[in-house]
C-alpha cells in the first residue's frame, strides 16, 4: 500500500513536470520573444551571465511579477547572477523609490524590506513617494532612521540611480518590468504574454548566453 502511494505520488509529480512550459533557445523569435541589444552592454564579470531586472516599486506590474522573479532567482546556478535595477525614467517620484532600493541594498536590508515596500505602496496605500513618509515608514520597520537617510542622500546612491537609468536607456527599455540578459538581450512579460510565460523564455536566453559568454 505504501509503495503504491509512493508510485502514485511520483506519477503525479511527473505529470506536473510535464505541464511545465519549456522553451528551447532555437525556438525563440527575435522581435517577438526578445530583442537583441545592439551594441551589447558590457557586464561587470564576463565569466558570469548577468540578468538585470529593470523595475520600479511604483509599478503595479512589477509588484505582481515580483513573486515569480524572486522564486526564479533563488534557483540560479553559481555562474548566473541576478541584479535588480530600479529606474526613475526621469520621474521624481520614481527616483524616490529607486533610491530607496539602492539605500536598503547598501544597508543589506533587501531581504527584509523588498517585498514590504511593494506591499506598502500597492496594498496599504502608503505614500512612500514622499521622503518624509518614507523615512517614517522605514523607522517603523525597525531600521535606524538616520542611517537610512544618510544612505539615501549619499553620493553613491545618487550615482547608482544614474547608472541604472543609463543602463535602461542603453538597452532601449521603455517600460517595466523588463529583463536584460547579459547585456545582449531584452525581454519582458508584456512581450511574451504574461508572468508565467516569462520564465521559460528567460531560461532559454540564459542558456544562449551561457553558451556564448566566452565570445562576448
Amino acid at each position: 500500500m505504501i509503495l503504491k502511494k509512493l508510485l502514485s505520488s511520483l506519477l503525479i509529480g511527473l505529470c506536473v513536470l510535464s505541464l511545465t512550459p519549456v522553451v528551447k533557445a532555437a525556438n525563440l523569435v527575435n522581435g517577438k520573444d526578445y530583442v537583441v541589444i545592439d551594441p551589447a552592454i558590457p557586464t561587470d564579470n564576463t565569466q558570469l551571465v548577468e540578468v538585470d531586472e529593470v523595475f520600479s516599486y511604483a509599478c503595479p506590474h512589477c509588484a505582481h511579477f515580483a513573486p515569480t522573479i524572486e522564486a526564479w532567482a533563488k534557483k540560479l546556478p553559481k555562474n548566473v547572477i541576478f541584479k535588480r535595477v530600479p529606474v526613475s525614467f526621469g520621474r521624481s517620484q520614481w527616483a524616490v523609490t529607486a533610491k530607496t532600493y539602492y539605500s536598503i541594498n547598501s544597508l543589506h536590508l533587501v531581504g527584509q524590506l523588498h517585498e514590504r515596500i511593494f506591499k506598502a505602496i500597492h496594498e496599504e496605500n502608503i505614500n512612500l513617494f514622499s521622503e518624509d513618509e518614507l523615512f517614517d515608514w522605514i523607522q517603523k520597520q525597525g531600521v535606524d532612521r538616520q542611517q537610512f537617510i544618510n544612505a539615501y542622500r549619499s553620493f553613491s546612491v545618487q550615482a547608482e540611480l544614474q547608472r541604472g537609468d543609463q543602463l535602461a536607456m542603453s538597452a532601449g527599455v521603455d517600460a517595466v518590468p523588463t529583463l536584460i540578459i547579459n547585456g545582449k538581450y531584452r525581454t519582458s512579460p508584456s512581450m511574451v504574454g504574461g508572468y508565467a510565460q516569462m520564465i521559460p523564455v528567460l531560461n532559454a536566453l540564459v542558456q544562449m548566453s551561457l553558451k556564448n559568454q566566452h565570445h562576448f
